[in-house]
């Protein structure tokens, strides 16, 4: 069964699927032959649906693992377009950037959509596993999640896990069967928080509280610092935080510091030209060699 969605204008497929390391992270997987990103999906009716995602032009085709019903697909639809940021306005953003030579390039090629998974749950589970360890580390605590606690689609690919199904364990198979270390209890916790409903991290999406109490009601999930709220912000859509680690000090010395360290002071006024958007004009300048230009595409 196929799917298609209209693109705006200044959508860019590649740089969307390449626009940080989600791609790769389980129930995610990505084609680079192909440039086909594979999810598996939970359409809220039956089992999880495995979906095929590319582009053509101005439209991104979705290919499901089986039939589905129009509530179904209207899920299926919605889930991709989430992800994909479709309904994000960044005009302001294009417009902020386009008068600055350096970084013309980001309104030019579409860039500035970072994908994101369907749910804030799912994205903010991610991010605690993002911290103080290597990707490798990453990769294997989110495929162990997948696979455990994840729903099963009719191809054998399995889903990400609800709060719920995560809620049902206890630290110890976090720490025993994931190997997540010290994420174990904040795991568990955190699961129980929104499966209970005494933490609503989708109400985060459209909240109107101002950046620093945002901030520390992210923070108030164990696991979260500075650096994954302001990750996670850039996921709801809020750029104000430049989410300073390793690897983007050392891109910003070799990029624009001749290879010698930068203090976060230095970095913040370099970016902070873009008011609002810092964050998200930062990330933009450190990955934009992420897709070379041959392969930028629609």
């Amino acid at each position: 069964m196929e799917i298609t969605i209209k693109t705006p204008r200044d959508f860019n497929f590649r740089r969307t699927v390449l626009s940080h390391g989600w791609c790769a992270l389980q129930p995610f997987e990505f084609d680079e032959k192909t440039w086909t990103l594979i999810r598996v999906l939970d359409p809220g009716q039956g089992a999880p649906v495995t979906v095929e995602i590319s582009s053509s032009a101005r439209a991104i085709n979705i290919n499901t693992s089986r039939r589905v019903g129009k509530k179904a697909a209207a899920k299926i639809e919605r889930d991709v377009r989430h992800m994909f940021r479709l309904d994000d306005d960044l005009r302001e953003f294009y417009q902020t950037v386009t008068g600055d030579p350096d970084f013309a390039w980001v309104a030019h090629e579409g860039a500035g959509r970072l994908l994101r998974s369907p749910t804030v749950f799912e994205d903010l589970v991610k991010m605690i596993c993002t911290t103080n360890c290597s990707w490798a580390l990453t990769e294997k605590m989110v495929s162990g999640l997948v696979h455990e606690l994840g729903r099963e689609s009719a191809d054998g690919r399995r889903s990400f896990p609800s709060a719920a199904a995560m809620a049902e364990r206890p630290a110890s198979f976090f720490r025993d069967r994931i190997r997540s270390g010290y994420r174990a209890p904040y795991f568990a916790e955190l699961a129980q928080r929104v499966a209970s409903g005494s933490l609503n991290v989708e109400a985060w999406l459209t909240s109107e509280l101002p950046l620093n109490e945002l901030i520390k009601e992210m923070k108030s999930v164990k696991g979260v610092g500075n650096y994954a709220a302001e990750n996670l912000l850039k996921l709801i859509g809020r750029y104000d935080g430049l989410a300073l680690d390793s690897w983007t000090r050392a891109q910003f010395a070799r990029l624009h510091n001749k290879g010698r360290v930068a203090s976060d002071k230095k970095i913040s006024r370099f970016y902070s030209r873009f008011n609002s958007w810092r964050g998200l004009a930062l990330w933009c300048d450190l990955t934009r060699d992420w897709v070379n230009s041959e392969n930028i595409g629609e």
